[in-house]
């Protein structure tokens, strides 16, 4: 990586797993760093565990629940009201197959989470990113986006729940968000890449939702999970590497993607070619009243 000193970066889901080793890294890089996460307590504690007296750069620990629009846009003017600038910003923080719910909002708590929060997020963050030439938007997606699809008519939990079903449709709203997001960018001529990643297969609290047999299954079927500072190997690819290109996708090398060193990975053609990403774009503007390169 190289050297970081000056820049300032948002990790949100930083308190534990991928979100904790990544934010680990950029401060250790010398960014000054600020962790964000639901859960103040479990945050402090991290940003204690990881901040070194003897150096001069900054990490700061801060709320934000992607599950509720009113907390993000807090939080949002809080940031607006301490910096005029943000150098990275990395889209982490997510949930996997959780009993069914919904955020404060109405969204499937999936695909509220993981993508309409963060859509939001990065809607009120721009105009400070924008302000940085080189600047970068660091969304995390997952495999599991190859078998998703996208339901206008279930993202609010109109229909049975499935847990996996769900999970897909908010890890391929994650990837459509990242392409579609460069696109605007590059038509508004913004010197900022919008860049997505994903971590391959990785032991992690995510999995928390699912049983000990289906984790168990899912090694016996696919090999052993990566530690988590492995699985932050990609996105500190995409955040940092001066070969990475806006609205491409960076993963494990290695066994199809689960496991390994950060490397581009192939999108599937179809994303890149249909309307998808810009009528998923125009839903998130009208269902959060909100006018991003609207």
């Amino acid at each position: 990586m190289p050297a970081l000193n000056g820049r300032t970066a948002i990790v949100t889901g930083g308190n534990s797993g991928i979100g904790r080793e990544t934010a680990k890294a950029l401060y250790d890089a010398g960014a000054n760093v600020i962790v964000a996460g639901r859960n103040i307590g479990q945050i402090e504690r991290t940003v204690e565990e990881i901040k070194n007296v003897a150096v001069e750069n900054t990490i700061e620990p801060a709320r934000i629940d992607l599950a509720n629009l009113r907390s993000i846009r807090e939080f949002a003017d809080r940031f607006r009201s301490a910096y005029d600038s943000l150098d990275i910003l990395i889209n982490n923080a997510g949930v996997m197959m959780p009993p069914p719910g919904r955020t404060a909002d109405g969204f499937e708590l999936q695909f509220g989470i993981n993508h309409i929060g963060h859509f939001c997020l990065t809607a009120e963050l721009f105009p400070l990113i924008r302000n940085v030439a080189g600047s970068r938007i660091v969304t995390v997606t997952s495999l599991a986006y190859t078998v998703g699809s996208i339901d206008f008519y279930n993202l609010r939990l109109e229909k049975d729940y499935d847990a996996q079903r769900e999970h897909a449709q908010s890890k391929l709203a994650n990837l459509l968000f990242a392409i579609e997001l460069q696109r605007k960018i590059d038509q508004a001529g913004d010197a900022v890449l919008s860049v997505a990643a994903h971590p391959g297969l990785v032991d992690t609290s995510l999995t928390r939702h699912m049983t000990q047999a289906a984790v168990d299954a899912t090694v016996r079927k696919h090999g052993p999970l990566m530690p988590a500072w492995m699985g932050a190997l990609p996105s500190l690819f995409a955040a940092t590497s001066p070969d990475v290109q806006g609205g491409h996708l960076y993963g494990p090398h290695g066994d199809g993607g689960l496991r390994g060193y950060p490397v581009e990975t192939p999108i599937d053609p179809l994303l890149l070619q249909d309307s998808l990403g810009e009528q998923l774009w125009s839903f998130c503007n009208e269902a959060i009243g909100c006018t991003f390169f609207g």
